[in-house]
């Protein structure tokens, strides 16, 4: 069946890949790595919207995923181009809204075990996932240069999503399990 305009290339065959504003790299470089991390954290919070049946967490987190588009533009530029970027008000919000869920939580004073319901626990997949592109960024910033807000975003990113998923089994009166040795 043929369906009109091809969403193939051919480009990348070769195992390389086009950034914005510059030439082409290799599909592993340390910055594809960074950004396909990025992409993979998308997929991620996807994957949580599809089991949240709260609108107003739903909102969040689909914003979210506008902000890991942005995000992964911002790293496959190489500042040259003129892409968005997240900024210091995108870190600022997710930090009023961890502030928020931390009023609605438990204090914690032990680890818990991720887990709970499919929500929270496909939320710290998530949070796992962007503590691993957190360190895709900090490794990229070692030898190029990368937007300066882009890694407090993601630290924040990991806080939001670890007390999202809490939260999300609170919603269910789920308690978290906390984590005990032996």
């Amino acid at each position: 069946m043929k369906t009109g305009k091809q969403l193939y290339t051919r480009g990348g065959d070769k195992g390389e890949t086009s950034l914005y504003g510059a030439g082409r790299v290799p599909k592993d470089s340390v910055r594809v790595d960074a950004y396909g991390t990025i992409d993979e954290l998308n997929s991620c919070v996807g994957l949580s919207l599809s089991l949240c049946k709260s609108k107003a967490l739903s909102k969040q987190l689909r914003r979210i995923q506008g902000e890991l588009f942005v995000a992964g533009a911002d790293l496959a530029s190489t500042g040259k181009a003129r892409v968005p970027r997240i900024t210091r008000a995108d870190t600022e919000r997710l930090e009023g809204e961890i502030d928020d869920l931390q009023g609605e939580l438990p204090r914690l004073t032990s680890f818990i075990l991720p887990g709970g319901t499919q929500l929270s626990a496909s939320l710290h997949l998530a949070r796992s996932v962007c503590r691993r592109a957190e360190r895709r960024v900090v490794a990229l910033s070692r030898d190029e240069k990368v937007n300066s807000e882009m890694v407090p975003y993601l630290n924040r990113l990991s806080t939001y999503l670890f007390n999202v998923a809490r939260y999300a089994n609170s919603l269910e009166k789920v308690k978290d399990e906390v984590w005990k040795r032996g």
